[in-house]
């Protein structure tokens, strides 16, 4: 494992570092070293989640050793049941700060976990999650939510008949296994402890965070105080990273805001009122006289007042609603007599009622959300810090009720209070003395704006570059559609119908071009219905609508709105990728939705992402609204003292970090590639361009004609297919019901490398190729893959010196008497030094090709005369592996297995006919009174016939019909254009010949829906 002395810091690292990682790990450490914040944009593929990692832990044992088997504190873990801080207590034990690495869901946490295996680094750890994730109790893990919270806290009190055993043992398994968290641990991991041991998981998670090196959780667990302040860590000189931190912004104001709609205080008045019923009927059989009921008439009293004084509120436009300063809730709740002095009795009321809610709840099975908990969460929402109220606006909207809810289709108004300054949530941190807030992700861009939001210092800042390759991305402005139309989703254009037709032509013409998965992003659900319908039911002058066209390239998946529907589109557009029948699938998604956050479409799942517009938040929303007018208030004010950020630069910047986000979906890796495409002529735009990431705008070209664009496009996805097609993981896994993103490993290397080699290998310092051991069970898997994927950092591939392997040569007559090598592996042993075969063909260097190795000695093969035209071949650079591939249509058999027990053959030899006989190789004659043909013949003279280009599409067609890239149907019909013409005849001829029977009469169908067959079919021979 390479070891980088960065900044003085010895960080060892996986794998050998690309330039832009070691550039990532410097800035995160002098940040840590400087006691100062960060912010940090990598693109995704440039490993920037195991950098942080590496470079954080690399620090943090700088300082001493970590927290680890026989340096535990066991006495913190087991110190205080009471829910206390343990700070106090934990700085004694442990001076090392304490690192809180934060991410948005407990998916993107696993990940994180994953490449934290990946690392030689074993700090202290564990991973906090809610109770729907970790409890095990029989009844509480059916609940959800605050009902389920309540009904645990219920449970873990001792007097009580139901006592949840799990909690009880808790204390004695952390005890008696003081090694927990010393190997990383996810989630599952401390569920599976619990199920099998009777702890629980909950709470020992709770427990062990005490005494951590490295603390993994939501980001709830730091913005939201109530949540952070159950943490019983010391915050002083903690290091605090929010990964894919590019929502951390609304994330933080949304955890500082409330929005009261009418149906839900509606059912406050209702629990209150249910409250003193109880109370009354428990006094009354002498249950329990302990909660009274004038304290719930109180309750009710208030939210009746205030509901009276929401609806009284003054509306003179539906669209505008009411505003007032923030300062003015507290003058509204004055008059409720709810002052500072007043909300802590109110607030000891609701938890009375809540409690009396839940236990009734207990009792009589009932499984009722308690409504009430969302008051005292407001409350103390607005009364936690009075001295930020100029930082918030008061706003009652009144909307029209659904039919479906409370209201029976009447208005309804909602009572909301808007936090427009983010960095609340982040000052409390620098109050807290902590060392360094470190914010990175993918899509940051632009910089100056994310950190004049949150309005804290970021000294440290990068944006770093991809570990890709110019050729690898396509990345272009489309301002006009292939009649001319312009490209413009601006409300002035975009409900008209040239410009919704113009759009599909377009997409039309992309999804014609582009290979596989195609994501297309709306900047609205709005236009994307609009669009959608219009396409199905406008027709052309042939009677064939737009959307009949694209459902002819590709299988379309909406994005649908409901959340629950979400999974079974991402299920739908799996199966539609994965259907040979069709050219691929096209997902159409809008910007800030699902599809554009978090998901993972490296390589064949998303091959071009479209955006159709500038998403642009819908400027006369209320919120939005306020958001612009609060920021150019603060700009005026602030202007003389330092740059500020207007309310215009807010609303365009928003947009184009959407734009961002949303392109970040292709590209996932080094070996990846594809395309990106902006339908709007605004992207053309100098201040546009100069806020879309900074890995993308030095790809970024401009196109006056849509007819450049298809010539451009066309050859860029030509040319890729020349790299050999790489088969990963598409998209996500699924795992009980949820839905994570696909691991794409990060240093791309040994992402192939570790996915297809057995886990002996080995490779040495002089190979790009770094290995790590596999475990067992994934050797077993990966040794079928060998022979399927063509590693995609390289265009060729060696085998390597000690393979125990045999040459064996045909006396058939062949042809023309040409004696093919068939290459016998009976072991594979890989030296150090080597690059592996991982195709499973026998290709091999010039050094290969001049040593025959015998299972005995080595010697030089000697090539015969009759070899000429095989050597010949290879002198050009064709490898024999094209010659096996051809064998591989004829026989269906491109897969080889390559485990080192059983002995495996590949026949390197093209013919219309392979017959078997000992060490001998045949070939029957093809058409009958034709001249005979074999593959190596054929391959001379499609090398004549073709352009240097089309011939190396003609062998990349091969091979990626034996890594199964492309269906047979795709590389006929490729082929069908390639020996399109009068001087390649002969080729049409005879091709049909090398392939299997079942699959001509299909060759043929493609001559006649290309006009081709008709024209020479009495000339080709075809009768």
């Amino acid at each position: 494992m390479p070891t980088y002395s960065i900044r003085g810091v010895d960080v060892d690292f996986p794998f050998e570092a690309y330039d832009c990682q070691l550039v990532y790990m410097e800035k995160v450490i002098q940040s840590l070293q400087q006691r100062s914040n960060a912010l940090l944009e990598s693109p995704t593929g440039t490993g920037k989640t195991l950098c942080l990692l590496c470079a954080t832990l690399a620090w943090r044992k700088s300082l001493g050793v970590f927290s680890t088997g026989p340096n535990v504190k066991t006495s913190l873990i087991n110190g205080d049941k009471s829910g206390g801080s343990m700070s106090q207590s934990q700085s004694q034990g442990n001076d090392h700060p304490t690192i809180i690495y934060a991410s948005r869901t407990h998916s993107q946490i696993r990940q994180v976990i994953q490449e934290l295996q990946r690392s030689s680094y074993r700090p202290k750890m564990v991973v906090l999650g809610s109770r729907e994730q970790l409890c095990i109790h029989e009844d509480v893990s059916l609940l959800h939510g605050k009902a389920q919270t309540n009904a645990c806290h219920f449970l873990c009190r001792k007097r009580t008949k139901r006592y949840c055993k799990h909690y009880s043992r808790t204390t004695d398994y952390l005890k008696n296994n003081s090694h927990l968290g010393d190997e990383p641990i996810d989630i599952e991991d401390l569920v599976n402890i619990g199920k099998k041991s009777g702890p629980c998981p909950y709470y020992l998670s709770r427990d062990l965070h005490k005494v951590v090196d490295i603390l993994f959780a939501p980001y709830n667990y730091l913005i939201d105080r109530g949540f952070r302040k159950s943490l019983q860590i010391n915050w002083r000189n903690s290091i605090l990273i929010f990964d894919e931190a590019h929502n951390l912004e609304s994330i933080c104001a949304d955890a500082a805001s409330f929005d009261l709609p009418s149906w839900l205080l509606t059912a406050c008045i209702s629990e209150a009122k249910n409250c003193i019923d109880l109370s009354v009927q428990r006094r009354d059989e002498s249950i329990d006289k302990s909660k009274n009921p004038d304290n719930f008439a109180i309750l009710r009293a208030l939210l009746l007042k205030l509901e009276k004084r929401i609806s009284e509120v003054p509306i003179q436009s539906k669209e505008l609603g009411y505003t007032k300063p923030g300062s003015y809730i507290y003058e509204l709740l004055a008059d409720l007599n709810i002052t500072t002095d007043t909300v802590p009795m109110i607030i000891n009321i609701i938890e009375e009622a809540t409690l009396l809610i839940e236990e009734d709840n207990q009792q009589n099975s009932k499984r009722n959300v308690c409504r009430l908990e969302s008051i005292s969460d407001i409350l103390n929402t607005i009364f936690r810090d009075i001295s930020n109220a100029n930082s918030y606006r008061v706003h009652v909207q009144e909307v029209q009720g659904s039919a479906t809810d409370d209201l029976k289709g009447k208005p309804s108004r909602t009572l909301s209070w808007w936090c427009f300054h983010p960095g609340i949530a982040m000052e409390e941190f620098s109050k807290m003395d902590v060392g360094s807030i470190i914010l990175t992700s993918g899509t940051l861009s632009p910089l100056d704006s994310f950190a004049q939001e949150l309005k804290l210092e970021f000294p440290v800042r990068l944006e770093n570059p991809h570990v890709i390759t110019p050729s690898q991305i396509w990345a272009g402005v489309v301002p006009a559609g292939p009649s001319g139309c312009s490209f413009n989703s601006s409300y002035k254009s975009r409900d008209s119908i040239e410009y919704k037709q113009e759009l599909g032509n377009a997409i039309v013409n992309f999804a014609r071009i582009v290979p596989d998965g195609v994501l297309v992003f709306f900047p609205s659900y709005y236009l994307l219905d609009q669009c959608i319908g219009c396409w199905k039911n406008m027709s052309q002058a042939n009677s064939t609508t737009i959307w009949e066209r694209i459902c002819k390239n590709k299988k379309p998946v909406v994005e649908p709105r409901q959340s629950s529907l979400f999974l079974s589109s991402i299920e739908d557009y799996m199966a539609k990728l994965k259907d040979t029948s069709a050219s691929g699938a096209i997902f159409f998604a809008v910007c800030r939705g699902k599809v554009s956050e978090g998901l993972d479409f490296a390589d064949h799942a998303g091959r071009a992402v479209i955006v159709t517009g500038m998403p642009f938040a819908t400027w006369n929303d209320p919120k939005v609204r306020l958001k612009r007018q609060y920021l150019d208030e603060q700009a005026h004010s602030q202007r003389q003292v330092c740059k500020v950020l207007t309310g215009d630069d807010w609303y365009n910047q928003q947009a184009s970090r959407a734009v961002n986000q949303a392109v970040g979906r292709v590209i996932r890796h080094r070996h990846d590639y594809g395309a990106i495409i902006f339908l709007d002529e605004r992207f053309a735009q100098p201040n546009r361009q100069s806020q879309i990431s900074l890995w993308i705008r030095p790809h970024i070209k401009c196109y006056s004609k849509f007819g450049d664009v298809v010539y451009t496009l066309t050859r860029f996805f030509r040319d890729g297919e020349a790299r050999g097609p790489t088969k990963l993981n598409l998209l996500i896994t699924k795992k009980q019901g949820k839905i994570y993103e696909s691991e794409i490993q990060q240093p791309s290397d040994n992402f192939y490398t570790d996915k297809c080699v057995p886990g002996n290998t080995q490779v040495f310092q002089d190979c790009p190729v770094k290995l790590t051991p596999l475990p067992e069970a994934r050797r077993k898997k990966v040794s079928s893959l060998v022979g399927e994927i063509v590693p995609a950092n390289r265009s060729s591939v060696t085998c390597c010196k000690d393979q125990s392997v045999s040459w064996k040569c045909s006396n058939t007559l062949l042809g023309n008497e040409n004696k093919l090598l068939t290459l016998k592996r009976r072991s594979m042993q890989y030296e150090d030094g080597n690059i592996i075969d991982l195709t499973g063909g026998s290709m091999f260097e010039e050094k290969c090709r001049e040593e025959a190795i015998t299972p005995c000695s080595v010697k030089r093969c000697k090539v015969s005369p009759e070899q000429d035209a095989v050597q010949h071949i290879n002198n050009q650079a064709f490898e024999s592996h094209d010659l096996s591939i051809i064998s591989s249509i004829r026989t269906e058999s491109s897969h080889i297995s390559k485990s080192s027990d059983r002995e495996s053959t590949q026949i390197a030899q093209a013919g219309s006919k392979l017959a078997h006989k000992d060490n001998d190789v045949t070939s029957t004659a093809g058409p009958s009174g034709d001249k005979e043909m074999t593959g190596s013949q054929f391959l001379v003279q499609v090398k004549e016939k073709l352009s240097t280009m089309e011939y190396k599409e003609f062998v990349n067609l091969m091979k990626a019909l034996k890594s199964k890239a492309m269906n047979i149907s795709e590389v006929l019909q490729s082929i069908v254009r390639l020996f399109s013409g009068p001087e390649r005849l002969s080729l049409l001829k005879r091709f049909k010949y090398f392939i299997p029977a079942k699959y001509q009469s299909m060759y043929e169908h493609y001559f006649q829906t290309n006009g081709v067959f008709s024209k020479h079919n009495s000339k080709a021979g075809f009768s």
